[in-house]
């Protein structure tokens, strides 16, 4: 059964940093993808960053390139989203997605509706 736990989120002053960690299990990152995504309220959900086994190159969306950068450990199964520069307008709950098999993009990834698990998301509080 896959799992995506996700977690580091809380409540950050503009300009502070957070990490948010998503713990995966039940699949192998080797042929995987995985990817950030947020959802703001009243707002449409967003692909902030993604990875692909078959992509030497992630995704950012341009809102947070620069500020965020996407990494992970296959051997602790875990994909991070080291968060600097926060921004009241980053405010959202944050989603850890994945698509098990998949040997396109990064950019796909999180510009298509491909994914297969979602987690329940940790939410992310920018205050001014």
């Amino acid at each position: 059964e896959v799992q995506l736990v996700e977690s580091g989120g809380g409540l950050v002053q503009a300009g502070g940093s957070l990490r948010l960690s998503c713990a995966a299990s039940g699949f192998t990152f080797d042929d995987a993808a995985i990817g950030w995504f947020r959802q703001a309220p009243g707002k449409e959900r967003e692909g902030v960053s993604c990875i692909s086994s078959s992509d030497s190159r992630p995704y950012y969306a341009a809102s947070v390139k620069g500020r965020f950068t996407i990494s992970s450990d296959s051997a602790k199964n875990t994909v991070y989203l080291q968060m600097n520069n926060l921004k009241p307008e980053d405010t959202a709950v944050y989603y850890c997605a994945v698509i098990r098999v998949w040997f396109g993009s990064a950019y796909n990834v999180c510009l298509r509706d491909v994914l297969d698990y979602w987690g329940k998301g940790t939410p992310v509080t920018v205050s001014s």
